[in-house]
């Protein structure tokens, strides 16, 4: 059973997968960051001072200043700023993977075969599979 673990871990796709985690997880760090770190400032700078991971709203009737004051009171809260951040983290996310996609598939794109060749008498495009020109009826090996 050890044996065949091993030969089932140690196959190409599964390396290759944990690479792909590995390094996923590495840019998703990057991107919170830079949408916790370098984005969502500006914009709640431009909307009068507002941080988003402080909006929330509490369901327990008290008034409570931040979110961790609530947290730590232990009151229910609904935490919208926070999930604002992570659908702009999302969204990010997603378009930074289609973008790396969209390359990949231009570099492995083949070209594709063409649906015609020139007849050798007359020049004249004809489709592959014909045994005679149309154009000059010469008859193609």
């Amino acid at each position: 059973m050890l044996k065949e673990f091993k030969t089932f871990a140690m196959r190409g796709n599964i390396v290759d997968l944990a690479v792909g985690v590995i390094i996923g997880v590495a840019f998703g760090k990057v991107v919170s960051s830079l949408v916790e770190d370098l984005i969502m400032p500006p914009i709640g700078l431009l909307l009068g001072h507002v941080n988003f991971s402080e909006l929330f709203i509490n369901l327990s009737g008290k008034s409570y200043e931040t979110l961790a004051a609530a947290k730590a009171a232990g009151a229910p809260t609904v935490n919208y700023g926070i999930f604002l951040n992570s659908v702009i983290n999302f969204l990010i996310v997603a378009f930074a993977v289609f973008l790396v996609v969209h390359e990949v598939n231009r570099w492995t794109r083949k070209p594709e075969a063409p649906a015609t060749k020139d007849c050798p008498q007359c020049a004249m495009a004809i489709p592959l599979a014909a045994k005679r020109c149309s154009h000059c009826t010469t008859q193609l090996a």
